[in-house]
């Protein structure tokens, strides 16, 4: 199988933490928008967790083809197409990108450490705070390089306060 090009993107505090007990532990309107921004049109590939975790309103996520991996032989919900492994996944998600497009990986935790060494780009929104939670991003190795950042702007300020920037590697 030739996989599409990969792109993982998440949130995360400056100790690592991405989650806790499924739920951002933190409101953050900007990371949204840019979000949204990233994945609108491609297809978005993520866990059953981060699935679950995802507000049910939002379910599907709205302007993309949302694909759920899941080990659970028999687990359905209505919008997600489901596949049995990530493999299956982003096979089914490639069917909708052409060779310059992504396919958007968005969580949780075990799916981006399972796919990082795959991936050909990062977005990340680092936040200027350690937050306690359960779940952390994979380690960003020497694989990846800083292609574009917010350092020359400084650190942004949300509307609820928390400071934050947007992060894009790429792989080498």
């Amino acid at each position: 199988m030739t996989l599409p090009r990969v792109g993982l993107v998440w949130a995360e505090a400056a100790n690592g933490t991405i989650g806790d007990h499924g739920v951002l532990p933190w409101h953050l309107p900007e990371d949204l928008a840019h979000f949204k921004a990233v994945t609108l049109g491609s297809p978005v590939v993520m866990g059953r967790k981060t699935w679950e975790s995802l507000p049910e309103r939002f379910r599907p996520l709205p302007g993309r083809r949302n694909i759920v991996a899941t080990r659970q032989p028999d687990w359905q919900a209505p919008g997600a197409e489901v596949r049995n492994s990530l493999a299956a996944a982003l096979q089914l998600a490639a069917e909708d990108v052409g060779p310059d497009e992504f396919v958007w990986v968005i969580g949780g935790a075990e799916v981006f450490s399972a796919v990082i060494d795959v991936a050909h780009r990062l977005e990340v929104t680092t936040i200027r705070a350690d937050i306690e939670g359960d779940a952390v991003a994979p380690a960003i190795t020497e694989r990846w390089r800083l292609v574009a950042s917010d350092p020359e702007k400084g650190w942004r300020v949300s509307a609820t306060g928390i400071e934050y920037r947007f992060l894009r590697y790429e792989s080498v």
